[in-house]
Parts: structure tokens; sequence; C-alpha cells
């Protein structure tokens, strides 16, 4: 299992390997009533895709992936890259789901081949990542996806931080979408949404974007 050099790592990643990424793991534990919830988010946001193969970056204790298993069910292959070692092996660890490959990296040192994954998707991570080390994972996330690239994050009309928990420089929200809409002309966003609060409760108000990869 591949390991993060802690002396290689941005501050941000060096609060989510340590103290501060237990305490999210421990505020954002499994309970089997959150199944339904999340099992409904991902069948609106990818539910009818033909995949084999799925990798999330920054999967925490595999939640999401929990989700997308049942969806899917338990059929499609998935990954999951996160830098945080005990929510790695916790996921691991949970009964009913079974990874293809499971990694001790971030975002920035992806050890899949450019075109592993069928779909590759955060969710709740980039708004995590400082605006210059941005382009450093999403290059990676594109490199890997071989079709398609789901982002789930919070929604701002221009760049900007705000406080996290307390602290400054861990969250910056933006219009994540025209980020790699911009950026990445290969490619076309597909669909996109709102998964509102009130009827998800398992999350925040996030905004989604599918994107196809030409």
């Amino acid at each position: 299992m591949q390991q993060v050099d802690h002396e290689e790592t941005t501050a941000q990643l060096q609060h989510w390997t340590g103290e501060f990424g237990t305490g999210y793991r421990e505020r954002n534990d499994f309970a089997p009533w959150k199944m339904p919830l999340g099992v409904e988010a991902y069948r609106r946001m990818i539910g009818g895709l033909e995949v084999r193969s799925i990798l999330e970056v920054g999967c925490n204790i595999g939640l999401n992936l929990s989700y997308i298993n049942e969806l899917f069910g338990g059929v499609v292959k998935l990954h999951g890259v996160e830098p945080n070692g005990e929510a790695l092996e916790e996921l691991k660890a949970r009964p009913g789901i079974e990874l293809a490959g499971a990694w001790n990296t971030s975002a920035f040192d992806v050890p899949l081949d450019d075109g592993a994954i069928d779909l590759v998707l955060t969710s709740g991570v980039l708004i995590h990542i400082a605006p210059g080390d941005l382009p450093r994972a999403t290059d990676e996330i594109v490199r890997v996806a071989s079709r398609y690239v789901l982002c789930v994050e919070y929604f701002s009309h221009r760049p900007e931080e705000i406080p996290y928990h307390g602290q400054q420089g861990l969250l910056y929200k933006r219009d994540f979408g025209k980020f790699y809409k911009d950026r990445y002309p290969q490619l076309t966003c597909v669909d996109y949404g709102f998964l509102w609060q009130e009827e998800f409760r398992i999350f925040d108000n996030l905004n989604w974007w599918l994107f196809e990869k030409r």
C-alpha cells in the first residue's frame, strides 16, 4: 500500500492525515439509515451509466463507495484513494464491500495508468485543496479517467475561502464545473444538478457535474 510522505505534503494534507482528519472520520461514520439516501443521490448522478470500474479520490471510510456498490449491485470494480491511513483501513475492513484497489495516498499521486478507470469522482474533496494545488489534483483525476469524471462539491460564483471548523486554509469554494470545463477541453459536461440538504440530509447543499471524456 502506497503511503503518504508527510514531509512532501501540503499544509492541508498534514491536517487531513493527522488528528483533524481523524475527527472528520469520527463525525461522518456509517449508519444503516444513510444507505437509501446515498443510493438515491448517486442514482440521480450516475445511475444510468454503463461503467465497470469506479475510483473515488478522497474516499475516507467509503460511505460514497458503499452507496455506489449498492446502486450497481456489487458488480462494479471499486477503487479508493485516501490520505488518512486510519480511514482507509476502516474502509477495507467494512463488510459487504470489496475493493479492487485501495491506496493510502493523495489526489496528487494516483498510482494508476492513464485511462485505467471508467469513472473517477470526488465528493467534498476539491474544496479542501488550496487553489494553487488544485490543478495538480484534477490533472491526475482526468488522467486516470477513461470516460467519466464526477465532481460533487460546494459552489461559489467566484473563488473564495471560508473558515472550516474554526480554521483557515482548509476550505475553498468556487465553480468547480467551470474550472473543469475551462482547463480540460477534452471534457464535455453531460449532466449537472444539486443535492439539496433538505432532501439528502447526509450531504450538505452540494452541486455536481458529470463530465464525459472524449
